[in-house]
């Protein structure tokens, strides 16, 4: 069997401490040059199951690449929930202001938009990646494409199959920045969980985050609307047959799916009492609804469906107008005008908008003038599921961070010899678009970096 890390066979020579990085997104990218900065002391070489790097990092540049956000740091860390404390001492040593910096270095310039993303000033991602990998290749990091990770081979070395057959490496040390679950096509399939879990390391389960849902249109509007609580509503659906089937009425799909919903605001409130409400927009899929707006909330509405099997959101098709506004101009006389010409004549409201007054309310509450403005303003949207995880943006859950020390250095169940440190999308955290995914894993990665260094001495 075939081994990496070419052995010195001279005694008169130091030998240099071997580390593997695994993965070669951003996180395992960032962790190679941070290892290869300690010079000729350490040997670098990352691995990756993928024919080249940043596969996945390359796709985010087709819209823009957003790098971070420019908002103040509190602003910036509240956008990671739950995992907020355990990020925060990550991005504090490389946040915004760092990754910007980092990326002047590399001849990339940035700016900041109008909505405080920051993006490279040419908005592509493929230049900076190969400004980056002719500074690791220049740094001495050497790369092993077409390379998976299999887990260990008895003895400790790390086992990878190769279009050769399987090989060994043996390493001082090893980082993993294998991703989370999404986007498997270009390497993130979440194949290592097993490996790690069966080891004994704590992973909470890879979930879709930023993701879109399927809906079921109707029974929700008429819940809300004959003042059933979403629990008795869940009720009486238990036993029913056939149940509720997710997606569009046919009519709605074929006209409106692919459209979006454009100057729109979503509220909604989870049986926790946790609140979410934000303007913007989201299109309308074959099945259901994804979009920014969405994916701000799927957390939410993803942990509520696992909850109670379903969250209902509210939307507001008009949301520069009051309730009593929209009320007043549905009422208007509308003379011998039908209906859908009163709507967009006295409220501009019409195309997909109009439509989903019908698809959700139904006929009767259409001609109620109460309930139509109150649907207007407050629509309920039911969804039953979220999107398969590979079609979402990223993922939540990941090795825990309870298993890892402040180095990211696995601890739990025990320490793992040789160390073993984690980064990136594969620990357990999650954070919505807006450049928090990217400044993450940038940050975790160069952490997992130095914490190999000094477990190591250098």
């Amino acid at each position: 069997m075939q081994t990496d890390f070419p052995v010195n066979n001279s005694s008169s020579l130091p030998q240099p401490l071997r580390v593997a990085v695994i993965g070669g997104g951003p996180a395992g990218l960032m962790a190679a040059e941070v290892l290869a900065g300690a010079g000729p002391a350490v040997s670098v070489r990352l691995y990756d199951a993928m024919p080249s790097v940043g596969r996945k990092f390359l796709l985010a540049g087709r819209g823009g690449l957003n790098l971070t956000h420019s908002e103040p740091p509190e602003v910036f860390m509240r956008r990671y929930g739950a995992h907020s404390a355990a990020l925060e001492p990550l991005i504090a040593a490389f946040g915004p202001a760092e990754l910007r910096a980092w990326a002047e270095s590399l001849g990339i310039e940035t700016f900041v938009g109008s909505s405080g993303l920051v993006f490279p000033k040419d908005m592509k991602a493929a230049p900076l990646l190969r400004a980056w990998l002719h500074r690791l290749r220049s740094a001495g990091v050497q790369f092993s494409m077409r390379h998976r990770w299999l887990g260990w081979a008895e003895g400790g070395a790390l086992k990878f199959s190769t279009p050769a057959g399987e090989v060994l490496a043996e390493a001082d040390a090893v980082v993993l920045a294998l991703g989370g679950g999404s986007w498997a096509r270009l390497g993130s399939d979440g194949a290592w969980v097993p490996l790690l879990a069966e080891r004994g390391v704590p992973v909470a389960p890879l979930q879709p985050s930023n993701c879109g849902f399927d809906v079921v249109a109707g029974p929700a509007a008429e819940a809300v609307e004959h003042g059933e609580t979403r629990r008795e509503f869940l009720k009486e659906l238990i036993g029913q047959s056939p149940a509720p089937q997710p997606g569009w009425t046919e009519h709605f799909s074929s006209r409106f799916a692919g459209q979006p919903f454009k100057s729109v605001a979503i509220h909604f409130t989870d049986s926790q009492g946790r609140s979410f409400a934000r303007r913007g927009e989201f299109v309308a899929t074959a099945t259901g609804v994804e979009g920014s707006l969405i994916y701000a909330a799927s957390s939410l509405l993803r942990d509520e469906i696992a909850a109670n099997g379903s969250a209902t959101f509210l939307l507001d098709l008009l949301p520069d107008k009051t309730p009593e506004q929209v009320l007043v101009e549905v009422r208007h006389p509308r003379g011998s005008r039908s209906l859908s010409s009163h709507l967009k004549s006295r409220l501009n409201l019409d195309g997909i908008k109009a439509a989903m007054l019908y698809e959700v309310l139904g006929k009767e509450a259409i001609a109620d003038p109460v309930k139509l403005a109150a649907g207007i303003k407050a629509l309920p949207v039911r969804v039953l599921a979220a999107r398969p995880i590979d079609e979402a943006i990223s993922s939540a859950g990941g090795v825990k961070f309870e298993a890892l020390d402040a180095n990211l250095r696995i601890t739990t169940p025990a320490a793992v010899h040789p160390p073993v440190f984690c980064a990136g999308e594969m620990l357990d955290w999650e954070a919505p678009t807006g450049g928090y995914l990217l400044t993450a894993c940038f940050a975790s990665g160069r952490a997992a970096g130095q914490g190999v260094l000094k477990q190591l001495g250098l």
